[in-house]
């Protein structure tokens, strides 16, 4: 997939990635019987700087697409360039054991749970100074510090460093895993749905916090949720799945208000409108989401769309660019005229 940048800005590049789980069955699971395509050719890129948020329904492969990059899984076939500050531009899955701990120290990852997260049998400086540790980067007094320095700049007591997790609340300890995520001055950092497990008006102190942390240390997000009021907030671009596949790919404003496919669509209209005078019915999609073992044939959204054309149901379509930073994969994208939400920056009328 093309970016219309120049390649020395791109941060991660990901091309035709693909993560396909064996179906096991048979006496100690010796027979493969077929296989979950749980990520099945998702290509995308990321500017230094700027944050991606991958959105999608429960089961879509966003989480497990996160995972790939950081190749906590082997993916089945694909390419993850990354752009190193130590390494140089380097294929995430070609590389040796012993690189994969250099990456690791610039690709970092804030879990969804901030509960199941964090060690209870460990203290915050165990916690957030363990990457330090394990890396031999710092140790004793130095260790202290650097903990200190990074449960300030999230908004915690450096004397907090002596408690365990059980002494804090959720928001509290998804500060403890953003100064873990933090810890060794990354440069992409992957937030697996960072605030779903918190109550709105925390949702709002970790969004901004994260925000605040991005333009002070120079991060890059690909920022995995859900929820497109989150993502509207704090994305400069969206990226939205479907089971296993990217459906629409463009900036965070044509999204919300120019969608080009029906599935993009049909999560829009769900979207929370605070002007009762913009309000409308949601989409009611039909049927049930594919089933990622056993996917339909041609456009994986066929059975579900009202736009759907003889073609749809045995061709599927291609991820391409159907305007500047603008990519879709849909066969009638360019005459359908579908109904987005007025975005942040919408012009009034």
């Amino acid at each position: 997939m093309a970016a219309d940048t120049k390649s020395n800005k791109l941060l991660l590049e990901v091309n035709d990635l693909k993560m396909h789980f064996p179906i096991e069955r048979g006496f100690f699971r010796s027979k493969v019987i077929g296989h979950v395509k749980a990520v099945d050719g998702v290509s995308f890129y990321i500017r230094e700087g700027e944050t991606l948020g991958l959105v999608g329904e429960s089961g879509c492969g966003k989480t497990t697409t996160g995972r790939v990059i950081l190749r906590a899984y082997e993916p089945t076939a694909g390419e993850v360039w990354f752009a190193d500050r130590n390494m140089g531009r380097v294929n995430v899955p070609t590389l040796e054991k012993q690189q994969i701990k250099q990456l690791r120290q610039n690709m970092q990852l804030i879990f969804q749970d901030p509960y199941a997260s964090l060690n209870p049998r460990m203290t915050l400086l165990q916690i957030v100074g363990e990457p330090l540790l394990v890396n031999g980067i710092a140790r004793g007094k130095a260790l202290e510090d650097r903990v200190a320095e990074l449960l300030k700049v999230v908004g915690l007591r450096p004397e907090y460093m002596s408690r365990y997790p059980h002494a804090f609340s959720g928001g509290q300890r998804q500060r403890i895993g953003v100064a873990r995520a933090l810890a060794l001055n990354p440069q992409l950092v992957i937030c697996d749905e960072p605030v779903s497990a918190l109550d709105v008006s925390i949702q709002a102190q970790i969004l901004n916090l994260l925000q605040d942390l991005q333009g002070e240390f120079d991060l890059t997000y690909l920022f995995i949720s859900h929820d497109l009021s989150v993502v509207e907030h704090i994305s400069d671009r969206v990226a939205v799945m479907y089971v296993g596949k990217l459906v629409e790919s463009a900036t965070t404003n044509d999204l919300f208000i120019n969608p080009k496919h029906p599935y993009a669509e049909a999560l829009l209209s769900a979207v929370p409108k605070p002007d009762p005078r913009l309000r409308g019915e949601p989409i009611e999609l039909p049927g049930e989401v594919a089933d990622p073992a056993n996917p339909p044939s041609g456009c994986y959204f066929h059975p579900r769309c009202r736009y759907r054309v003889d073609r749809c149901e045995t061709e599927g379509p291609v991820l391409r660019e159907i305007a500047p930073d603008h990519f879709v994969s849909c066969h009638r994208a360019e005459e359908l005229e579908l109904t987005g939400v007025f975005g942040p920056t919408k012009p009034e009328v």
